[in-house]
C-alpha cells in the first residue's frame, strides 16, 4: 500500500511540475486547449438571417420601411412684441428663445423629397432632418398645404433609402398596419395593429379630412411619420391622434397616401395646391330640415341628400350665380352631394375659372345654376 501511494504521490509530482514548465514557457498551449475544449461543449446558434421567423413576425416589412422614415427637429425663435419701456428699465433687455419641436417624415423620392405634416414644420425657422443611419442635413420647404397638414421637403443627401407609395384602394378594415415615427423624441419606434376605420371626416382636424383610423400606437412625436402595411408601403401619413391625457389610446389617424400623393404633385408642380372654391357656408342635412324644406323621400323617413346653404358670401362666385342662403344644393357637376365634407371635397376638385352646373332644391323644386369657382384662398392653421 505505501508503494502504491508513493507512485501516486511521484506522478501527481511529475504532471504538476510538467504544467508549471508548459505555463511558463508556452502558455499559449493551454488557451488553445481551453478554446478546443469551448467550442466542443458549447454550441453556437447560427446567425439570425439563416433563421426562418416566426409566424406573424412584421420585422420585413419593418425593416423595408423604417430607414426612409427621418426624425425632423424644428426651431423657431419667439418673436417678442417690444417690450415696455420702464420694463426694460428695471429689467434690462431680455433675450430671445428658441422653441424646439420634434416630429417625424417620410422620404419619398431619391432626390430627397420628404412628407411630413404641416403643424411639425409650421413656423420653424431652421429645419433638420435626421436619418436612421446617423446622417442629417438642412430641410428646404417646398410647399405646405395648411387644408390636409401636409408639407414638402427636400434635403440634400445621396444614396438614400426611398419608401413605396401604396394603393390605397387595396387597404381594408383589419388589415394589419405598422406606425413608424420618433414618439417623444426617443428614436424610432415601430408600432402595429389594425386599420380601424376608413373615410373618417367630420373630426374637425383638418378642412379636408378623410383619415385612415387605426389602433397601432401613435404618440406625439409620431407626426408625420409612415403608416405602412404588412409589404412595407406607404398607406398613409401619421397626423393626429384622440387623447384625453395626451398619449395613446388607441385611436390615431392617418392621411390616405391618395391625397398625401396628389398634395405633393401639386407642391412640386406649383409650390402650392390650387382648389375651387364658391364662397358659401354649408351646414348638413337633417330630418327635420328635410320636411321643413318638403324634400323628396321626407314624408317616408329617408333622409334625403343635399346640403343646405345658411350664407352665402357676398360677391363670391356662388352669390353671382344666384345661390341664396336657404337653397339645397344636390349636386356639383352632376355627382350628388350627400353632407358637408362631400360639398369641400367636390367643389376642391372644380377648376377655377371653369363654369360647373350645381343642381338644387328651391322653393319645392329642383333648378340647376352656372357657377364659376375662385380659387380657393389659403388657410392658415388654428394654433
Amino acid at each position: 500500500m505505501k508503494r502504491y501511494w508513493l507512485l501516486f504521490s511521484q506522478w501527481v509530482t511529475v504532471l504538476v511540475a510538467v504544467w508549471f514548465v508548459v505555463a511558463t514557457l508556452q502558455p499559449e498551449w493551454l488557451r488553445s486547449a481551453k478554446h478546443a475544449t469551448s467550442d466542443i461543449t458549447l454550441q453556437q446558434a447560427p446567425a439570425s438571417s439563416s433563421l426562418s421567423r416566426p409566424a406573424g413576425s412584421l420585422s420585413t416589412p419593418a425593416q423595408k420601411a423604417s430607414p426612409a422614415v427621418v426624425s425632423i427637429n424644428t426651431s423657431k425663435a419667439n418673436r417678442q412684441t417690444p417690450q415696455d419701456p420702464w420694463f426694460k428699465f428695471f429689467y434690462g433687455e431680455q433675450d430671445e428663445q428658441n422653441t424646439a419641436g420634434l416630429g417625424s417624415g417620410v422620404i419619398v423620392s431619391p432626390e430627397g423629397h420628404i412628407l411630413t405634416n404641416n403643424h411639425v414644420i409650421e413656423d420653424a425657422d431652421d429645419i433638420e432632418v435626421v436619418l436612421t443611419d446617423g446622417r442629417h442635413a438642412a430641410a428646404k420647404v417646398i410647399g405646405t398645404d395648411p387644408d390636409t397638414d401636409l408639407a414638402l421637403l427636400k434635403i440634400k443627401l445621396d444614396k438614400l433609402p426611398v419608401i413605396v407609395l401604396g394603393q390605397i384602394q387595396a387597404l381594408q378594415v383589419g388589415d394589419v398596419v405598422l406606425a413608424i415615427g420618433n414618439p417623444f423624441g426617443v428614436g424610432q419606434t415601430v408600432t402595429s395593429g389594425i386599420v380601424s376605420a376608413l373615410g373618417r371626416n367630420q373630426l374637425g382636424i383638418n378642412t379636408f379630412e378623410n383619415f385612415i383610423q387605426t389602433d397601432a400606437a401613435i404618440n406625439p412625436g409620431n407626426s408625420g411619420g409612415a403608416l405602412v402595411d404588412v409589404n412595407g408601403h406607404l398607406m398613409g401619413i401619421n397626423t393626429a391622434i384622440y387623447s384625453r391625457s395626451g398619449g395613446n389610446m388607441g385611436i390615431g389617424f392617418a392621411i390616405p397616401v391618395s391625397t398625401a400623393r396628389q398634395v405633393m404633385q401639386d407642391l412640386l408642380k406649383d409650390g402650392k395646391v390650387t382648389r375651387g372654391w364658391i364662397g358659401v357656408e354649408p351646414q348638413d342635412m337633417t330630418t327635420e330640415l328635410a320636411e321643413s324644406f318638403q324634400l323628396p323621400k321626407a314624408t317616408q323617413n329617408v333622409l334625403p341628400q343635399g346640403v343646405v346653404i345658411t350664407g352665402v358670401l357676398q360677391n363670391g362666385p356662388a352669390a353671382k350665380a344666384g345661390l341664396r342662403p336657404g337653397d339645397v344644393i344636390l349636386k356639383i357637376a352632376g355627382t350628388p352631394v350627400t353632407n358637408v365634407s362631400d360639398l369641400l371635397t367636390q367643389v376642391s376638385a372644380l377648376k377655377p375659372g371653369t363654369p360647373a352646373d350645381v343642381q338644387i332644391w328651391r322653393r319645392q323644386g329642383e333648378t340647376s345654376l352656372r357657377v364659376t369657382p375662385a380659387e380657393r384662398p389659403t388657410a392658415k392653421r388654428p394654433r
